[in-house]
């Protein structure tokens, strides 16, 4: 199975579930099951189905005037509670591969007048942004899915300003998976079979070049599976 079968596979799933109205797939991948909905703190954005395993918008905690930008951004609802707040003096961007679900977050978007909330479609190893203009970065259960882990930590370093920061929800897998799985497109659209462990993707942030690099587990997900935190902060200049 090659990239571009992967790639075909979870398009057509998320999209799927994004033309029948659903925030999430209908298997359970990364549902709102896992984190329920928390309407004190994310107001009428908590209406918005979420695709996650974690929290990383508040782990991120986006500062007025920055901007924050969204690795697979969905419906949306990440995007929109940063956009609150970062405030009208900041942005906040969400970039998916799928046209539904950039579709059905522009509308809400638009819904609840987020003028400084976007969302532009492409895929998160070729990120359609400027190097050096995004202050920091949250991803909530999507780069499991990617086939080229370390281009996405690469396009990641680019964009950031120095100082900014990642975090990334995600499931993680608690030992190495065998080759059957990894070559099971259906596993890979479910979140599984492109899951690697919290060492690897700590080891990918440090080769992408960021630093204070650190992964926290957050819980079990399903058999061999656990949800993870990870974070880093590309160097600020020096001299």
């Amino acid at each position: 199975m090659d990239e571009l079968e992967i790639r075909r596979k979870v398009r057509e799933h998320y999209g799927g579930e994004a033309s029948r109205g659903r925030g999430a797939p209908s298997e359970g991948c990364c549902g709102p099951e896992v984190i329920p909905l928390d309407r004190v703190a994310f107001g009428e954005t908590a209406a918005i189905p979420r695709l996650g395993v974690g929290d990383p918008i508040r782990v991120l905690q986006p500062r007025e005037g920055e901007v924050v930008l969204d690795l697979g951004s969905g419906p949306g609802r990440d995007v929109l509670y940063a956009a609150e707040l970062v405030g009208p003096n900041g942005r906040a961007i969400g970039v998916d591969a799928t046209p539904e679900m950039v579709f059905r977050a522009r509308a809400s978007a638009a819904s609840l007048k987020r003028a400084n909330a976007e969302f532009r479609l492409g895929e998160i190893e070729h990120l359609p942004i400027e190097s050096g203009t995004v202050d920091g970065i949250a991803s909530d259960c999507v780069v499991n899915l990617s086939p080229d882990k370390a281009q996405v930590f690469r396009e990641a370093y680019r964009v950031l300003k120095p100082g900014g920061r990642i975090v990334v929800s995600d499931v993680v897998a608690d030992r190495d998976l065998p080759p059957g799985t990894r070559r099971d497109a259906e596993r890979w659209a479910a979140c599984e079979a492109g899951a690697v462990t919290a060492a690897a993707y700590v080891a990918l942030l440090r080769e992408a070049g960021f630093e204070t690099v650190e992964a926290e587990t957050a819980g079990s997900y399903r058999e061999g599976l656990s949800r993870a935190v990870v974070r880093g902060v590309k160097p600020a200049r020096r001299g």
